[in-house]
């Protein structure tokens, strides 16, 4: 599977008082990415018809940039959902080509019209493993 990749460049508002990306900016990333990705892979119909929920983060920090730095964010999902959720995989590479924070974030999908939770269909799993 290819993942889906983005680019991502902090703004003054982004860094802490360390002078790197604030944890809370990458989790705010991580969910960019998963909307990003949701919207360029799935039917407009699937689009419209349900929501992702996060229900779970793990992330390892191994590193950070700085302003003026910039970063390759990918994902991908690597195995099937399991009921109504699925793990997705992510990576953010610095400039260098360093893995810097990596994370593993559990999704579970919603019916936008009612809010509840929904088993994950064949045909909406499926464009995420194509590729």
């Amino acid at each position: 599977m290819t993942p889906f990749t983005l680019i991502f460049t902090p703004t003054a508002a982004d860094i802490d008082e360390l002078g790197h990306v604030n944890n809370a900016v990458w989790v705010r990333w991580i969910q960019d990415m998963a909307t990003a990705h949701w919207n360029a892979v799935a039917v407009s119909e699937h689009i419209a018809a349900y929501v992702w929920m996060v229900t779970r983060h793990e992330i390892d920090y191994r590193g950070n940039i700085t302003l003026g730095e910039s970063v390759t964010g990918r994902t991908w999902i690597s195995d099937p959902p399991r009921g109504a959720q699925f793990d997705r995989n992510v990576e953010f590479v610095n400039e260098e080509g360093k893995v810097i924070v990596r994370a593993k974030t559990r999704w579970a999908m919603l019916d936008k019209r009612t809010g509840r939770l929904l088993r994950v269909p064949a045909g909406v799993a499926a464009p995420f493993f194509t590729g």
